[in-house]
């Protein structure tokens, strides 16, 4: 996987860190109520783990989620600096792909709506 794939292991495992801490519960009480080990749990979130499609539903299942849910990657907070904007592209790109070609269009049109906004503002303070 080179530097532009997107790598689902590490957004799932973040995913499932938000889900779990949105319901305030600490990686203990989630691996109980998913009837699973904790360290399993703790490598899912970090990603250090291949998860099964039964070791995540189990999960969902405990944090009573769809499975949907573990796929919205735009609900994920991004970091700063470089790697966190192409983290965001690559999210953004996520997002997009579930979507039509038309709604992709118009969310594009919107972009360069908003952009010009932005640059015009930048041009004014400048």
């Amino acid at each position: 996987m080179d530097g532009q794939d997107i790598d689902l292991k590490v957004l799932v495992g973040k995913r499932v860190r938000q889900l779990r801490k949105i319901q305030g519960w600490s990686q203990s009480e989630l691996a109980f109520r998913a009837d699973m080990q904790e360290s399993y749990l703790a490598g899912m979130e970090r990603a250090d783990r291949n998860v099964t499609l039964d070791s995540l539903a189990r999960v969902l299942t405990a944090l009573g989620v769809e499975p949907i849910e573990v796929f919205r990657f735009g609900e994920l907070e991004i970091g700063k600096g470089l790697e966190g904007k192409q983290a965001a592209i690559r999210l953004h790109a996520a997002f997009l792909d579930e979507r039509s070609l038309e709604e992709v269009e118009l969310i594009r049109r919107l972009a360069k709506d908003v952009m010009a906004t932005i640059d015009s503002q930048k041009k004014k303070q400048e």
